[in-house]
């Protein structure tokens, strides 16, 4: 073949691909799992069909990305959407504005829950959820099954067929009344578990001490809102994490601890995985960045949450757990209520602590509050930060498709300004939740394009579709 000849070949070959090729973004900074480099990346049919240097083909769209920063888009592994609570009181978001607001913040996929309530049958409550998904969904998604009742056909039935099915992670509470599980049920749950293949997550504070504590606290007349914290002493935290792992390690079964929040509960799950137990952990940015002494503020009904925050102490151990890899995830524990009568003050503005909702939103923040501090203030760095926020959350739940930037994934991307200055305002998030708890805060960094399989969500900050697009995500067996 003479040069002509190759010429010729090597243009038809361009035309052939470009008719194939939806969207080029060209001389971002890619971070990927091999590395960071500056990239040319090729989206088509909704996935990462090339990497490169100074791609030669052409696109419908192009975006210049010189100077800025593409990752991988967030997975956001623990938000409550769309779900009834166990004291019977519906959150502020749908599916729509909760991933909308995800979409804003850099995030393109989210792990929510299925949640049951006595005497549902577990089936039913995940096909009503993937419909209330369908319906709303701008990015793609999947469910925790929270198990609060394993009777009616449940574990034998409803539970394992729905884990073949996809359906690979359980939410055990144990604490509240309504959905806990005491020790014989979860030790059920974790040999189901073992065997079928899932994983089985863990809100993990005592119950005992939790209500002994609030007990004793209303009794004294310590009814307001800052005293939640004492109600859930961080012994609670302690005993349940250990006695979970101390299960796990029983049963030989996966578990993840929700939200861990103390020094001593990152140290259990330390050692737990030093003897050998298949745990992983979690945390969130209200235990990074806020500290108990915000239940002094006005309105603290805005920040109550479950475990509360804790102490400077606790926030460096949870920064040293990060480090280490103890602690692999950071997830927002997303789970918003308006401050009106339809969420925290559906009892009353002056209803006792243990009667006013827990939760705070945090789909949107999650990313720019742990960019600021992984990238710009230096802690742990870039690589890290996609790491913790969208590989390791995609990983863990077997999520293949999700979380790096790589041939052949889909093509979730966020396309972050390193430089850009945000100052958080007082309801300035795109969700239904009508407050920011990190109202004040300025953060360094933001995304300023989002992508979800391809299609761009968000251009210059502003979302540009609010498409039901979202995708459910069948879960890999370990």
């Amino acid at each position: 073949m003479n040069i002509f000849q190759t010429v010729i070949l090597h243009i038809v070959e361009v035309a052939m691909q470009s008719k194939q090729i939806d969207t080029i973004i060209r001389g971002g900074t890619v971070v990927m799992p091999s590395g960071t480099a500056v990239q040319d990346i090729v989206i088509s049919k909704g996935k990462i069909a090339k990497l490169g240097e100074a791609v030669v083909s052409s696109a419908p769209t192009e975006i210049d990305a010189r100077g800025l920063l593409v990752l991988p888009g967030g997975v956001d592994t623990h938000c409550h959407i769309e779900q009834m609570s166990g004291a019977g009181l519906m959150n502020a978001d749908t599916f729509r504005t909760a991933t909308r607001s995800a979409a804003i913040g850099g995030t393109t996929t989210t792990v929510s829950f299925a949640a049951q309530h006595a005497g549902q049958k577990m089936r039913q409550v995940v096909e009503d959820y993937a419909v209330l998904a369908k319906k709303g969904a701008v990015i793609d998604h999947a469910f925790h099954m929270i198990v609060a009742d394993t009777g009616n056909g449940n574990l034998t039935e409803d539970i394992p067929e729905l884990i073949a099915e996809g359906h690979r992670s359980i939410k055990i509470f144990t604490t509240y009344a309504k959905v806990r599980q005491d020790d014989k049920s979860i030790l059920d749950i974790l040999a189901l578990a073992r065997d079928a293949g899932a994983l089985v997550c863990f809100h993990a504070e005592n119950d005992g001490l939790i209500g002994h504590m609030t007990e004793m606290l209303l009794a004294e007349g310590k009814t307001a809102p800052k005293y939640h914290a004492e109600s859930h002493p961080r012994a609670a935290e302690i005993e349940a994490i250990d006695r979970m792992c101390r299960f796990a390690e029983f049963t030989g079964a996966r578990i993840m601890i929700f939200h861990v929040s103390t020094r001593e509960g990152a140290e259990i799950v330390r050692q737990a995985r030093a003897r050998g137990v298949k745990v992983q952990a979690e945390t969130c940015p209200h235990y990074l960045f806020m500290t108990v002494d915000i239940l002094e503020r006005e309105n603290p009904a805005r920040f109550m949450c479950s475990p509360p925050q804790r102490s400077r102490d606790d926030q460096e151990a949870l920064w040293d757990a990060m480090a280490d890899g103890t602690i692999e995830l950071v997830t927002s524990d997303h789970a918003p209520y308006r401050l009106d009568s339809s969420g925290k003050f559906a009892h009353g503005e002056d209803a006792p602590f243990n009667q006013i909702a827990n939760g705070m939103p945090g789909l949107e923040t999650r990313l720019p509050l742990m960019f600021n501090a992984m990238v710009n203030e230096g802690r742990m760095g870039l690589e890290a930060f996609a790491h913790l926020t969208a590989t390791a959350p995609a990983r863990a739940f077997g999520l293949d498709s999700k979380g790096a930037i790589a041939q052949g994934l889909d093509a979730d991307l966020a396309i972050w300004d390193p430089k850009a200055r945000y100052t958080y305002g007082a309801n300035d998030l795109h969700d239904n939740t009508g407050y920011n708890p990190f109202e004040g805060t300025t953060v360094k960094g933001m995304p300023r394009h989002v992508f979800s399989r391809g299609t761009m969500l968000v251009r210059d900050r502003e979302i540009v579709s609010e498409a039901p697009q979202g995708r459910w995500l069948p879960m890999r067996a370990e």
